[in-house]
């Protein structure tokens, strides 16, 4: 199994089911396979960033000069797992993908690219339509928006500007460990959107890693329905995929 590099702490509870997630995943496989004895875990390295030093360090986009600060933090955690060993890695964030390429730029490892991933998968489950709910920034991201295109999938975020307020506010709850009630927000704001959008193939995605934990009981899966809404878990879907590699899947 290759080691997994996670740069994480952006924020902490979802690096917490990043690690989780991966060691889970062990155990389903070891329970597959009828092997006797411990089940193999892939090993792990965290770089854990500080979340108001990444978030201080937001550009602006049309400013190239302005994001220099927030590559390199991430690029320089990425370099130290390189130095320790990790044969590949995960930004466990949606939001610094939004810079992907020049982030990991001269990076020597495989880094394995999360807007990809999930543009990919929720293809291969049939969605055509996508309310992306994240950050202010990833919910306007070209490069996601992108790479849901070209899979064939139309995404875009909410048209209600109430909606980017209620999404933050969800984010920053859930970062401080608070779910309550935060399902029945999303559900509210995925449903007013689905209302204008009917027939098949429309999806929900969770497109900041705390988003999921407001589904505690479903937070593993990587496609699931929640009061008639079908999301996509870009956790979850970033998990396997880095897992998958690791053992060479």
């Amino acid at each position: 199994m290759k080691k997994i590099g996670i740069v994480g702490g952006v924020g902490w509870p979802s690096t917490v089911e990043y690690y989780a997630g991966i060691c889970r995943l062990a155990d389903e496989r070891h329970v597959a396979s009828r092997r006797a004895g411990l089940a193999s875990t892939p090993e792990m390295a965290i770089e854990s960033l500080d979340l108001a030093r990444a978030v201080g360090f937001l550009g602006t986009d049309g400013n190239e000069a302005s994001w220099s600060r927030f590559e390199e933090y991430h690029r320089l955690a990425l370099q130290r797992l390189e130095v320790g060993g990790a044969e590949c890695a995960i930004m466990a964030s949606n939001t610094p993908h939004h810079r992907f390429e020049q982030i990991v730029r001269g990076i020597g490892i495989p880094v394995i690219d999360l807007f990809e991933v999930v543009a990919r998968e929720s293809a291969r489950a049939g969605a055509r339509q996508v309310l992306v709910l994240g950050t202010a920034l990833t919910m306007r991201s070209p490069r996601l928006r992108d790479a849901f295109a070209s899979h064939g999938v139309d995404a875009d975020g909410p048209g209600e500007e109430a909606a980017w307020g209620t999404t933050a506010g969800l984010i920053a709850r859930l970062q401080g460990g608070r779910h309550e009630g935060a399902a029945g927000a999303l559900g509210e704001m995925a449903s007013a959107w689905l209302a204008g959008r009917p027939g098949t193939g429309a999806m929900v995605c969770l497109a900041c890693t705390e988003l999921p934990l407001a589904f505690p009981e479903l937070k593993s899966l990587s496609i699931f329905e929640a009061a008639g809404v079908t999301y996509a878990n870009t956790t979850a879907m970033h998990i396997r995929a880095a897992f998958e590699f690791a053992v060479g899947e």
